[in-house]
């Protein structure tokens, strides 16, 4: 197994950045096609998009760190 698939903390990293495409592709998709849905959603999953990047640059801040050994 690759080094890294074997390190939890890059599983979490990498499940976070998914997470992160999935709303943003949600975002895209609803802005793209307009209506009800966009005007009711669009400034939340602007945010849940903000807030998910968050954490994915946090972890993967940290995961960084610990690679380094600082």
């Amino acid at each position: 197994m690759p080094l890294l698939l074997s390190d939890p903390l890059f599983i979490v990293a990498a499940i976070a950045s998914l997470a992160v495409l999935v709303i943003l592709v949600i975002g895209v998709g609803a802005f793209a096609r307009g209506g009800e849905f966009n005007k009711r959603h669009a400034n939340r999953l602007m945010r849940y998009r903000l807030a998910a990047q968050f954490v994915a640059v946090v972890i993967i801040v940290a995961f960084a760190w610990m690679r380094t050994g600082s």
